[in-house]
């Protein structure tokens, strides 16, 4: 299990080993849960990557209907920084580094 930020944030950097094709690129995945809105999950994902309504919308699709939905790609801070606004409305959010 990685480093926990907030209980509902997992950040993942042990499971992958430096390889020099890799850049720095992280990925922040958003889970479905039974609890939030579409509306909720929309204005979070603008407010967090600073998409456009109709991402956000398809997003939040990908992830009532896929189960999950990378929603940010980015260095680790800016994921991480994503990732803690994110889940502030309780949504589980995980930050790994792109393969």
């Amino acid at each position: 299990m990685g480093r926990v930020v907030n209980p509902s944030i997992e950040i993942r950097p042990e499971e992958y080993t430096a390889d020099e094709n890799r850049g720095e690129r992280w990925l922040v995945t958003v889970f479905n849960n039974e609890t939030n809105t579409y509306e909720e999950v929309i204005t979070i994902l603008i407010i967090a990557t600073n998409c456009s309504p109709e991402e956000a919308w398809i997003e939040t699709w990908e992830i009532d209907h896929l189960g999950h939905s990378v929603v940010h790609v980015g260095n680790e801070e800016e994921c991480c920084s994503a990732a803690e606004i994110i889940a502030t409305i309780g949504i589980r959010v995980e930050v790994t580094p792109e393969l």
